[in-house]
Parts: structure tokens; sequence; C-alpha cells
């Protein structure tokens, strides 16, 4: 099978995802909903059964998933007029869509920006396959997601989109030296440019309004029905995070929205993905949505919202404190949609804010 057709390597846009669906690349059940082609990603649906399994696992090199399945499923579920996830438990999805890649096109999965919002714990897995989230090129088969509800229960039901796959030709990330010309010809970040590996972003901790910094996820809330957008009172099931001292002390176990202190800008030609910094930091983890599509933040400043969970100890985070590090790619070509621009992107524009299924 050949791959589409593109000026340059790099990640695939829109157009080539649309492609690569019509020769047979990607191989979805049923047509794709509205808006599920995303400018540099394609959104994954969810199927019909979910397998309550006793553990996270990987496949492995010699075996398929419904081999792996087979050991370790507890009991299954039906989504098909709609199931809880329980908060704590681990889930096993097939997706609607399955894939059928040329030997030159890998991919690589993340959670949606929602998903990660929500403590929602999404990851893709295939059979034979030895790493999360990490698609060889060549493959063939159908791939799953595994979901772990990890602050609160949630509701799904089948073609639900909580993942999402980024295909790729090759790989073009761009040097520091390409993204220090880059910036100083158009920012790509407010302030100074912290680039070492990609470019990297701080914490913002300085008060807001009423000295908010961010939300904490309470331990003991209600279910979220992922299909209610606007419609649960944030009290209900965050604490305030409140300082005028420009830190906080991360509790271990807790899950935290912040957000970034730099606006950042992803230009049409590019696409982005969020990264840990480095271990030695803190014990800490930032992000389980790393996707940043073209024109984010282009021409309307944007920041990254982080989703930190602490590790082993307490710790102290400080106001400016580099967390994380956004690591910038070619695209193979302009995609036909941007972020924000085109589509009815829900965080454009974004400052320190919850997922789309709270109230303002």
């Amino acid at each position: 099978m050949m791959a589409p057709d593109l000026p340059q390597r790099g990640v695939l846009p829109d157009h080539a995802i649309e492609a690569m669906t019509q020769a047979g690349q990607i191989r979805p059940d049923r047509p794709y909903a509205e808006t599920q082609v995303q400018p540099a990603s394609l959104d994954l649906r969810l199927g019909t059964q979910a397998y309550r399994v006793r553990a996270s696992f990987l496949a492995g090199a010699a075996n398929t998933v419904a081999d792996r399945l087979a050991e370790f499923t507890m009991h299954e579920v039906d989504l098909t007029h709609g199931a809880v996830l329980e908060k704590g438990c681990v889930y096993l999805v097939p997706l609607m869509e399955a894939l059928s890649l040329p030997g030159t096109i890998s991919a690589v999965a993340n959670a949606k920006s929602s998903t990660g919002r929500l403590d929602l714990l999404t990851r893709t897995i295939t059979d034979r396959g030895t790493e999360f989230d990490r698609i060889p090129a060549g493959y063939e088969g159908r791939l799953y997601a595994e979901i772990c509800p990890r602050s609160f229960s949630v509701l799904v039901r089948p073609g639900m989109r909580l993942n999402q796959i980024r295909f790729r030709d090759g790989q073009a990330v761009l040097s520091d030296a390409e993204l220090k010309a880059r910036h100083a010809e158009t920012p790509l970040v407010s302030g100074k440019a912290v680039i070492s590996d990609g470019l990297g972003f701080s914490v913002d901790l300085s008060p807001g309004t009423g000295g908010l910094v961010g939300f904490r996820a309470k331990p003991h809330t209600g279910v979220i029905d992922l299909d209610n957008i606007g419609h649960y009172a944030p009290a209900e099931f965050w604490e305030r995070l409140e300082t005028t001292e420009g830190r906080i002390i991360l509790d271990p176990g807790a899950f935290y929205i912040l957000v970034s202190q730099e606006a950042v800008t992803i230009p049409p030609d590019c696409a982005a993905e969020m990264a840990p910094y480095l271990a030695m930091v803190g014990e800490f983890r930032v992000h389980y949505a790393g996707f940043f599509d073209p024109g984010f933040g282009h021409g309307v400043p944007a920041r990254g919202v982080l989703e930190v969970r602490c590790h082993e100890a307490p710790f102290v985070l400080e106001h400016g404190q580099v967390v994380g590090r956004l690591v910038y790619e070619r695209m193979a070509a302009l995609p036909r949609t941007l972020y924000g621009a085109d589509l009815a992107s829900n965080y454009q524009g974004q400052g320190l804010k919850l997922s789309k299924h709270f109230r303002s």
C-alpha cells in the first residue's frame, strides 16, 4: 500500500487522513462523525463492549490483545445503552477504528484534552504491542483503549471519543536551532523562550481573582456523564486552590488542574506534543493529554492547561518553575482546517479552564 503523496515527511494533515481512509489504511466500523478528523489527528471512538480487567497490560511481541483478555478479564460490560466505568478500575474497550498502515507510516496516540482534564487515564494498545500509545509503521489490526478513571467515575456510550491518533511519515521534529530561528521570526511563546530539546514552559501560580491558581479534584464525587457539556457545577467536583505566596504543596495521589505561565503558539505548518521536562525537577507528572494541533494559539493567545499528579512525597511547586516542554514537528502538508479558526474548538484562547463538562 502506498502512503499519501505529500510535499514532505512529517505529521499527516486532515486531508491525508481522509485519503488513508479511502485507501483502506484506516478502517472505521461506521462512517466518521462530524469533526472526528482533526487538523493533525483522528479521534478514536469507543465500541459497544468493555472488559473489566484485573490490571493494566500490554499484549507483548508474541500475543494479540484477545489472548491477554482471556487471561485478565473479570467481566464484560455492555456499553450499548451507556455504562459507568468505576473510579479506580481498569477497562479495555475495542475501538471502532482499525489500521492497515503502509510501511512508511507510524502513529502515536494520546488522550483528548477533555479526557485528560478529568484525570481519565486513557491509553491505546495494539496486538503484539510493547508500548502504550505507539503504533509501528506497517501495523495491521484493531486498536483498543485502556481506560482507568482516576478521580471520577464516568458514564460512557459507544461512539464517545476519549483518545486520538496522529500519523507520521518519518520523523520531522524541529531542532533547537530551528525553534530558536522560528521564535526569533515569529514568537512561539510569550516571554523568554526556554529551548532545550523542545520549548520549555512553566507553571503560573500568580494569584488570580480571589487568589485562584488552580483546582484539586475532590476525593468523593458523583458520576460524570461525558455527554453532558457545560452541565456540572465545579464546586461539586473540585476544590479551589488559592495562594498569595506564589507556591502550593502538591499532595501525593492528588490530581490538579493548573495553567502554564506562557501563552504558546503552534504555527499552521507545525504540530506539537507535550512531553515531560526532567524527572529530576520533582516527583510529579504533568499532562495526560499532550497533542497541540496546527493553529492552537495562532493569533489568539492561549496557555497550556496542566494536568498534574504528585507521586511519592509532598512537593512544593513554585511560580515560574519549568515543568514541561513542547516538542514541535513539521506537518507533511498544511491542513485544510486549523484549530480554533475553522473548528468549534473548546480550548482556543484558554487560560485556567476545567474540562468542557463543567459550567464556567
